[in-house]
């Protein structure tokens, strides 16, 4: 992932997180105020039937103003200008709040004017059950002239408030889990894109590195075979033009490695002109013949007649045919047996390399096109490479606008097709 790319994530994730928290932490406010809003509605309801109950038995008339009061958020005090019984006091609160489903503790005191002190009454539990909290047992009077009045406190208030706001609260602990997964996910793109860079300008300096002594084992192995000496020992010859053949394959795969890096960075760059695709196949076949007529196989090539014209950058297709044909020879148990087929359909030319391989599982014939991806080989050894070919397959067909397939069986082969699309078709002498 480039560095713009993780910028642009990066920003647009943290507006992303942003306008999530703002919202969320509106609709948690809202909730809030609107649970406090109704509590404090009922709360004065329940205190307003009931003073009018102990106004009732009394056979007393309530104040005309002032009857409840609110001095803290979780403590009021109820003027009734009467007399008041403990216990009818305590039976009247539980019945409203309940009528309203207010099911919360409380607990009351009732103000004496003799002593003028509030003489504490009861803490009321709304579930039995529950052990009684420990309470100081003192609510403060209110300093106002009132004679007869009475103070409740709800000390689980907030406890309560918060019981109502579970939904809420669900869903803010699964948005914290999601910003915390998403901080991590950005850890782990920022530490394995730091990794990945790493490997990148290892292996680039590493490849680079391996120019300069390869390029200086062709010039001497070029010397060595020139010199008469070696010319006239075959032993010496033969061990001379196996250092040249693995200098050649050695340098091929530095090579694979540099262009994959130039993709992986997007620097590839094409430069296309009209070729003939019977002159791109005759250049690889050259190479390729030789090495099929040492491992005892055959190579068929059934090109149409005449030539087919496609607009291309004849290095990279050279190198793409080139790796059909490699993996075609590596992965056959026995003599190999390879088809280079063309097809014309229209002005379409269908470009298939067929083998006679351990072929391949559909499980995996998803994942041969990516990078570093091998198909496990079984019992099969002596597969050497770094699961680039294909991978690069696939990014010059890309780049070009190409499509590509792959056919195969276990133990029946595999067929892999370009899907070319020429500029135009001539008829011309046909391909020997």
């Amino acid at each position: 992932m480039r560095n713009s790319q993780i910028i642009r994530v990066f920003i647009l994730g943290t507006f992303a997180v942003i306008g999530i928290i703002a919202i969320q932490s509106y609709w948690v406010y809202s909730t809030w105020d609107l649970n406090e809003t109704e509590f404090r509605q009922k709360v004065n309801l329940a205190l307003y039937r009931t003073a009018s109950d102990l106004s009732e038995v009394n056979d007393a008339s309530l104040p005309p103003r002032d009857i409840i009061k609110q001095r803290s958020s979780n403590y009021y005090i109820v003027n009734i200008d009467s007399e008041i019984d403990a216990g009818m006091l305590e039976y009247f609160l539980r019945r409203e709040l309940e009528n309203l489903a207010l099911n919360i503790d409380f607990e009351y005191a009732i103000y004496d004017c003799e002593s003028d002190q509030m003489v504490y009454g009861d803490y009321c539990r709304y579930d039995p059950q529950e052990p009684l909290p420990t309470s100081d047992t003192e609510l403060p009077k209110y300093s106002s002239g009132f004679n007869y009045y009475f103070g409740v406190k709800f000390p689980n208030r907030s406890g309560y408030l918060l019981g109502q706001m579970q939904l809420a609260i669900f869903f803010s602990a699964i948005l914290l889990l999601t910003l915390a997964f998403f901080a991590y996910s950005v850890y782990v793109i920022l530490r394995q894109k730091r990794l990945s860079e790493m490997q990148k300008d290892f292996i680039n300096n590493m490849t680079h590195e391996f120019k300069t002594p390869l390029s200086t084992i062709k010039i001497s192995t070029d010397v060595f075979l020139q010199s008469q000496p070696i010319q006239d020992n075959p032993r010496l010859a033969r061990y001379a033009k196996i250092i040249r053949e693995q200098h050649q394959r050695l340098n091929n795969q530095v090579e694979r490695v540099l262009q994959i890096a130039r993709i992986d960075r997007g620097r590839m760059s094409l430069d296309k002109s009209v070729v003939r695709i019977a002159d791109i196949v005759d250049s690889v076949l050259s190479s390729e013949e030789v090495r099929i007529q040492q491992a005892n196989g055959r190579l068929t090539v059934d090109l149409p007649p005449g030539a087919a014209f496609i607009s291309a950058d004849p290095f990279h297709l050279g190198n793409i045919i080139h790796c059909l044909l490699d993996n075609a020879m590596k992965y056959c148990r026995e003599q190999p047996q390879i088809l280079l087929r063309g097809v014309m359909e229209g002005h379409t030319l269908f470009l298939s390399v067929t083998d006679n391989g351990i072929g391949i599982s559909r499980e995996h014939q998803k994942k041969i096109f990516e990078k570093f991806y091998r198909v496990p080989t079984g019992d099969i050894h002596n597969v050497k490479g770094f699961g680039l070919g294909l991978y690069y397959v696939r990014q010059v067909c890309q780049a070009h606008g190409w499509g590509y397939r792959v056919d195969s069986k276990p133990e029946a082969g595999t067929t892999i097709t370009l899907v070319l699309r020429p500029l135009a078709q001539k008829v011309n002498q046909p391909h020997k």
